[in-house]
């Protein structure tokens, strides 16, 4: 079973984390930002993963070390519970329509920590999530997870539309990268290693 907990706690967030790869897409997420739950939900279900996230922070300070210290954490399960990913396929791809919003994603799951954020939208609130966040997530995520993801927004300017695509895509990308390779039991690497 590739599933992995991990706990983090700081002055200003205690996060618990519990994640399983070879899930239906089941969520359970309290962070305190209810748009941010509805995120993290939808994430999870469009990765077919299972995802039980606990945050509490100071919220009333603002929601960044929230958010931030969240994709920390959610990396660090990810990385944990991949192992060495032998035998997955490691590259996945994702377009992602919701309404007017169209977002691509590619990632590959290659220790190599990149994020290019190619989303221009105004900035502004999403119920209590700043939409400048998701970059600041999508970031920790990919550095503490070791993947190399990119997110360009194609079309869209409603904030929620557009995360909601972000958020389901990037999620849609990582379950076809994780999906077991059927060709290929060992690391999907020329050099053997990642």
């Amino acid at each position: 079973m590739r599933e992995a907990y991990i706990e983090r706690k700081t002055k200003e967030t205690e996060i618990r984390v519990r994640i399983n790869l070879d899930g239906t897409g089941e969520a359970q997420v309290e962070t305190g930002i209810g748009f941010f739950d509805h995120m993290l939900t939808a994430f999870a279900r469009f990765a077919y993963l299972d995802l039980s996230l606990e945050a509490s922070g100071d919220l009333e300070v603002d929601a960044h070390h929230t958010i931030e210290d969240c994709g920390i954490v959610l990396g660090q399960v990810l990385r944990q519970a991949c192992g060495d990913k032998a035998g997955i396929e490691r590259i996945g791809e994702a377009l992602l329509p919701m309404d007017e919003a169209l977002v691509q994603v590619a990632l590959d799951l290659c220790n190599r920590p990149y994020l290019v954020w190619d989303v221009q939208c105004p900035d502004g609130m999403v119920g209590e999530f700043p939409f400048e966040m998701a970059e600041e997530f999508f970031r920790a995520l990919a550095v503490q997870s070791g993947l190399t993801l990119h997110v360009r927004l194609l079309s869209g300017k409603n904030r929620h539309h557009v995360l909601e695509a972000a958020f389901k895509g990037v999620g849609r990308a990582l379950g076809l990268a994780l999906r077991p390779n059927t060709r290929y039991s060992g690391i999907l690497s020329t050099k053997g290693v990642l």
